[in-house]
């Protein structure tokens, strides 16, 4: 039952995202209306995938290894700082286009790497593979794009600052929920 609702959160996650994409004209006519249902529907994704994930028990196909922790922790902080970089529309911002994807995409892959149960790869593949297709549609329907302004050194400061702070967070949160980070 747990890999059924994982499997409807990812679904539910996946079309709630793709439809100002693959439905452009009906999004259009919800207008700012269109937001409470959605928001709700990727809400409502997320505790499906929760609840489905800690239902769900699969078979282990491998262990949590040493050096794959490093590089999971490696990848996170490069993940974190790929968020940050898009909100302060730094240098790395103008190299990539789609820099919040980009982290989810190296976020599910240092999940991949240190979860090897099936209802892993099915959660941090499948939002993997929502976030390859995101692009794809996003770049087939908006061609061309306008790279941001270079930004200001303290734009570039604050990525780094933001992106260390938050990573103690996250740290932090895993360390509460029983999931030690480091090993």
């Amino acid at each position: 039952m747990g890999f059924l609702v994982l499997i409807a959160g990812l679904a539910l996650w996946t079309l709630a995202h793709l439809f100002k994409r693959l439905a452009p004209e009906r999004r259009a006519a919800m207008g700012a209306k269109g937001r409470l249902p959605l928001t709700v529907a990727i809400l409502g994704s997320i505790v499906l995938m929760v609840i489905g994930y800690r239902m769900a028990d699969g078979a282990v196909l491998w262990g949590r290894m040493p050096a794959m922790v490093g590089i999971n922790n490696l990848l996170m902080l490069f993940a974190i700082y790929l968020f940050a970089v898009s909100g302060a529309k730094s240098a790395l911002a103008r190299k990539i286009r789609h820099p919040q994807l980009t982290a989810v995409k190296v976020w599910a892959l240092a999940h991949i790497l240190v979860n090897g149960n099936v209802e892993s790869l099915l959660l941090f593949g499948g939002l993997l593979a929502w976030a390859v297709v995101e692009v794809i549609v996003i770049n087939r329907a908006q061609r061309e794009w306008t790279r941001p302004a270079p930004a200001p050194m303290r734009k570039e400061i604050s990525a780094v600052v933001i992106t260390l702070v938050v990573y103690g967070l996250v740290v932090a949160v895993h360390y509460a929920l029983g999931y030690p980070a480091f090993g």
